[in-house]
């Protein structure tokens, strides 16, 4: 037989476990302001939690919650660049239950405030007109390859010098 007619079974498997993540990740993607914890992703996926999660971040390069996050993040970011929502409204809308986190949150990925970010925004607007949608969201896609609790541990040392304590 050559290899183009004997079928790999685990390769088989692992398509058909990609489009079950692939299937997780659409539903993630389409209600974004839903709270999607493992479970319920895994059981869309037909695995069990711990190889759901597992699985997603091999195959996406994100765990599902920074995945979601990021999502969450790129949406409050277009609704605060082109709706006069209130940065309240945008909070709630994304999926956030409180004003404080999402706040606190998307200072930490951005580095500015919702405020901040559409005061700015609004300033460049005529820019963007000539760029594809497209590229505009790969642009402005946040980057969350490492945790935010990561990235403000790591600011703070960069604050504050490289002191570290360990316990004896």
């Amino acid at each position: 037989m050559s290899a183009t007619t004997t079928r790999d079974p685990g390769r088989a498997r692992d398509l058909d476990l990609l489009r079950r993540l692939l299937r997780a990740k659409d539903r993630m993607d389409a209600a974004s302001h839903e709270e999607w914890p493992v479970e319920r992703l895994a059981r869309v996926s037909g695995v069990s939690p711990a190889h759901f999660a597992r699985s997603f971040r091999d195959a996406f390069g994100v765990p599902p919650h920074r995945y979601l996050l990021s999502r969450r993040l790129e949406r409050a970011k277009t609704l605060l660049r082109d709706t006069d929502l209130s940065i309240t409204e945008i909070a709630f809308e994304t999926g956030w239950s409180s004003l404080g986190t999402f706040g606190r949150t998307f200072r930490d990925v951005t580095g500015e405030s919702p405020g901040e970010l559409r005061a700015r925004e609004q300033a460049a607007a005529h820019a963007r007109d000539r760029v594809p949608a497209c590229y505009l969201a790969a642009a402005y896609r946040p980057d969350l390859r490492i945790a935010v609790s990561e990235k403000r541990r790591q600011e703070a040392e960069a604050i504050n010098g490289a002191e570290t304590t360990e316990a004896p």
